[in-house]
């Protein structure tokens, strides 16, 4: 089990107890997150799912490949720090992750 932390666009924080090798978008289905609409289940067809990594984390969670990245050009508010969390797999690495949800999805 990891932590993750999932921060919507109003401020308020989802700490959340996650199964390594889920990805942070099914964590934010399963639970509800607002925000996080996933229209393409996981995919990588679509940009509803995207999140902003938190800083700190950056590093740890790395670059998108080549697919995500062509997705994030769907994404409103595309920042250096965007994922789609549907791609970001959660392991013993990533326990503490934050993420935030943007204004809204694509």
């Amino acid at each position: 089990m990891s932590k993750l932390t999932i921060v919507a666009f109003d401020g308020t924080r989802h700490d959340l107890d996650v199964q390594d090798g889920t990805t942070v978008m099914e964590n934010a289905v399963r639970k509800a997150i607002p925000g996080i609409e996933a229209e393409c289940g996981g995919a990588c067809a679509c940009a509803t799912c995207h999140v902003y990594v938190d800083d700190a984390w950056t590093a740890a969670v790395g670059a998108p490949e080549a697919m995500e990245e062509d997705m994030l050009d769907f994404a409103f508010d595309v920042r250096p720090t965007s994922r789609l969390s549907c791609q970001i797999k959660m392991s013993p690495a990533l326990d503490g992750l934050v993420v935030h949800v943007p204004e809204r999805q694509a």
